[in-house]
């Protein structure tokens, strides 16, 4: 539903609508991946309280009804700006079956 479709272009209900990119992107429409807390922390490796102290001042994330969920990415950047969180990150959550992380905004808050 949250897709847009082209005036212009005729519409086929068989195919999947066209995405027309945002003009501040570069490249394709970036949808946001929401996790919730319980998901965060297991590919984070780290328990459900640290994301939740987490929430009071880092992580991105929106409420609905009443529950958290977080912004992938945010909880990405995140757990790499602490050694030990990004130990942890490595050792037991999603870092494990990643070579290596490809991070460009780590400085940028």
């Amino acid at each position: 539903m949250g897709k847009k479709i082209a005036n212009n272009e005729p519409q086929d209900t068989t195919s999947e609508p066209k995405v027309i990119p945002n003009n501040k992107s570069k490249g394709a429409a970036r949808e946001l991946i929401w996790l919730s807390i319980s998901e965060a922390a297991k590919i984070g490796g780290v328990q459900n309280k640290t994301i939740r102290r987490a929430l009071k001042s880092e992580l991105k994330f929106k409420i609905k009804g009443n529950r958290y969920f977080i912004d992938f990415s945010s909880l990405i950047i995140y757990l790499h700006r602490n050694k030990k969180l990004k130990n942890k990150l490595q050792e037991h959550g999603i870092g494990q079956y990643i070579r290596e992380w490809r991070i460009d905004n780590l400085n940028k808050k």
